[in-house]
């Protein structure tokens, strides 16, 4: 399906050179007695790069990637690979390290997400916007401690390190945001 400037949006996934980009920001600049300047920042999907182009033509065609979400869930690791479970058709998935990147700081076994493909192959995952994740090291406060705001650094199950309040001890669970990467609240 191909669509014009007009129609981009956000968080869509475009193709460009036989790979799926998602749109980051766009902007279209007109100056005076010439063509208009498309200029699109965009992530390449597949290996990640962020890159920006500039499109100099009068009318910009662009076609929408071949892309579609599954409801999954997240099984185990055997070292190499990631294996997630279609919750529909029951159809396992695999994805490498270089596939999943950052999205492994927040990954914890029987956890829900979508598994994204492109052109019915799995590339990554879409995590939910909050997940819960348990303190195994951070270091003791003690009383009167709090000169400084009253934060210290924790690291989760999964090896993510987070700025945690002075009250979060060993083997809490707390809530963190998947976009920023920082703690929000307390769970138990």
């Amino acid at each position: 399906m191909s669509i014009n400037f007009g129609d981009l949006n956000r968080g869509m996934v475009i193709e460009l050179d036989g790979q799926p980009w998602q749109i980051m920001d766009y902007q279209r600049h007109k100056m005076q007695q010439r063509a208009p300047v498309t200029r699109i920042k965009m992530k390449n999907l597949l290996s990640g790069a962020v890159v920006e182009r500039t499109f100099q033509q009068y009318s910009t065609q662009f076609s929408v990637a071949d892309m579609s979400n599954r409801p999954s869930q997240y099984l185990y690791t055997d070292g190499e690979f990631f294996y997630f479970m279609d919750q529909e058709s029951f159809d396992q998935y695999e994805l490498t390290k270089e596939l999943l990147g950052d999205n492994l700081d927040y990954l914890t076994e029987q956890m829900m997400v979508e598994v994204v493909f492109y052109k019915g192959a799995a590339i990554n995952v879409n995590l939910p916007t909050h997940v819960e994740l348990k303190v195994v090291e951070t270091p003791p406060s003690f009383r009167g401690d709090t000169a400084q705001g009253g934060t210290k650094p924790a690291t989760m199950e999964t090896g993510l390190r987070v700025t945690v309040p002075m009250f979060i001890t060993q083997g809490t669970v707390i809530r963190v945001d998947t976009r920023t990467g920082e703690y929000t609240e307390r769970v138990s």
